[in-house]
């Protein structure tokens, strides 16, 4: 049972960071990351749900009903190794979202946010919420989310599984 505050967070989509050449710097490294294309559904979703459970799996299949889909992923020498989804939870929620642990620290999660993040600004968002936040200094870093008082549990009180932090 997770007794950390998992809270909501609120970005400004039409303040988001502008191209820092992470891009670049990551594709590099060789570091490919993009929309999965629909006939990969099957391969995102198992990875998803080896790496980080059941929940997040079934939130990247909801991402993949969308046209095109809302997940985006990172992949290095043909492997997944990150991905993160938007619109899947709940219309104008950034995540579920993850990056294997030994590619952390590389900034493949601020890149693959920032795409999510841009999308959704692109589909016509002004706002973003980042439900369910673990990393909050993280959100806050990088694109200035701000916490949503009183949103603790919010929308995932009463869930019926645990949503891996």
């Amino acid at each position: 049972m997770n007794t950390h505050p998992m809270h909501d967070m609120l970005v400004r989509l039409y303040d988001l960071p502008r191209d820092d050449g992470s891009g670049q710097r990551l594709a590099t490294a060789g570091y490919d990351i993009r929309r999965p294309l629909p006939a990969e559904k099957h391969l995102v979703c198992d990875w998803v749900r080896t790496h980080f459970g059941q929940g997040w799996a079934s939130e990247a299949e909801v991402a993949f009903s969308l046209q095109p889909p809302g997940c985006y992923i990172a992949i290095q020498a043909g492997t997944i190794v990150g991905f993160a989804c938007h619109d899947a939870a709940y219309r104008n929620f950034f995540g579920p979202t993850g990056v294997l642990p030994q590619h952390r620290g590389q900034g493949l999660g601020r890149h693959l946010l920032l795409e999510c993040l841009h999308a959704m600004r692109h589909q016509g968002y002004a706002y973003a919420i980042i439900g369910g936040v673990g990393p909050a200094d993280f959100y806050r870093k990088a694109v200035g989310a701000v916490s949503i008082e009183g949103s603790d549990p919010g929308v995932y009180k009463g869930i019926m599984s645990e949503i891996p932090v």
